[in-house]
């Protein structure tokens, strides 16, 4: 083997004769292809992972001190969807979801995360166009938010003509631009009602998104349940169809599937914070703010270490843990304690 070893470098067999060109080629590219793998391998084990939270308050604050601007209702919401994203797109390994080469291409887990926070900020935006920016529903829409929100809604595994990430920086710079209004209170400058209707209102989509992703957590193990759409359908067409299905999501989108929900409720709770800072005095007036803490706490419970080198998924009685089953679980007490919430806001 040592003599071996010595030839190779010296480039020559183990008779002593000359190594034709072709094997010098085949040797130099078999180590180029094992250094790149190395190197990916490496990579991935470095970029898959999900960044850390932050502070809203606080990053609000220092937006606020860099740009010279007041901390006025709505800067800590608006600050933090930029925040976000701004995450989004520099944490480690950057934005992955419309990478073409390994490592990217081969990683499932961290693009799937971005989808989930993309998801949230995509809501988030349309609730500020929608609602939070306008008095009533007569009044004109915010022109940076009206511009921004669509930047958001954009193909997010885009990676050419134009780049997800291109796009998303307008976005972000049409939300620096409402932000900069808003805090300064010029004349034309930004608004930001933080009224109890504007609030039920995002919630109510948050609502739904929670709703959905435990049903879909839940499909881990594979379950039996009652299609209701082919209930309607016998109603409608009169024609008798199988009413009673099984449910399970594919086991090799489990791990998609939980990743999706951390990112969701990763952007969530810092959503929601930013919330909590901005909505106050409405929370305060309901007697809603312990709820609102409430549902934070259940959603920072979903962002726990994970110490298995994969995503689970035993039988809910069964020997091995389920992880699936454990998300789900916080998911729908967090959808629970929404569903009171906004009955407290719609009261009085």
């Amino acid at each position: 083997m040592k003599d071996w070893l010595r030839n190779l470098f010296r480039l020559r067999s183990l008779d002593g004769s000359p190594v034709g060109w072709w094997r010098i080629a085949a040797r130099g590219g078999i180590g180029f292809v094992a250094a790149y793998l190395v190197l990916c391998v490496a990579l991935g084990w470095w970029w898959d992972e999900e960044p850390q939270p932050f502070l809203a308050h606080e990053a609000a604050a220092i937006h606020a001190e860099r740009a010279g601007a007041r901390m006025v209702t709505g800067y800590t919401f608006s600050v933090t969807l930029i925040e976000m994203m701004r995450t989004l797109l520099d944490k480690r390994g950057g934005y992955l979801s419309n990478d073409l080469f390994p490592p990217g291409l081969w990683m499932d887990n961290v693009p799937s995360w971005e989808y989930g926070v993309l998801i949230q900020v995509r809501d988030a935006s349309r609730a500020m166009r929608v609602d939070m920016s306008r008095s009533q529903s007569q009044s004109a829409e915010d022109i940076d938010l009206s511009k921004a929100e669509p930047k958001f809604f954009f193909d997010n595994q885009s990676w050419i003509f134009p780049e997800s990430e291109d796009v998303y920086e307008e976005g972000m710079t049409l939300l620096e631009g409402y932000v900069s209004r808003l805090g300064k209170k010029e004349a034309g400058g930004g608004q930001f009602y933080a009224r109890a209707d504007n609030l039920r209102n995002w919630l109510a989509g948050v609502e739904t998104r929670l709703g959905s992703l435990s049903q879909r957590l839940s499909s881990a193990v594979g379950k039996r349940q009652i299609d209701l759409d082919a209930v309607r359908s016998e109603e409608e067409t009169g024609v008798a169809t199988p009413a009673d299905l099984e449910v399970k999501t594919p086991w090799l989108e489990l791990d998609d599937v939980f990743y999706e929900a951390r990112g969701q409720c990763w952007a969530l709770v810092h959503l929601l914070r930013a919330a909590d800072e901005d909505f106050a005095a409405v929370l305060e007036n309901k007697s809603a703010r312990v709820s609102l803490q409430q549902i934070i706490r259940e959603l920072e419970a979903t962002q726990q270490p994970i110490w298995s080198p994969m995503i689970l998924n035993g039988t809910g009685f069964g020997f091995v843990a389920n992880h699936s089953l454990v998300m789900a679980s916080h998911i729908s007490r967090a959808n629970a304690a929404i569903i009171d919430l906004r009955a407290l806001l719609s009261q009085g």
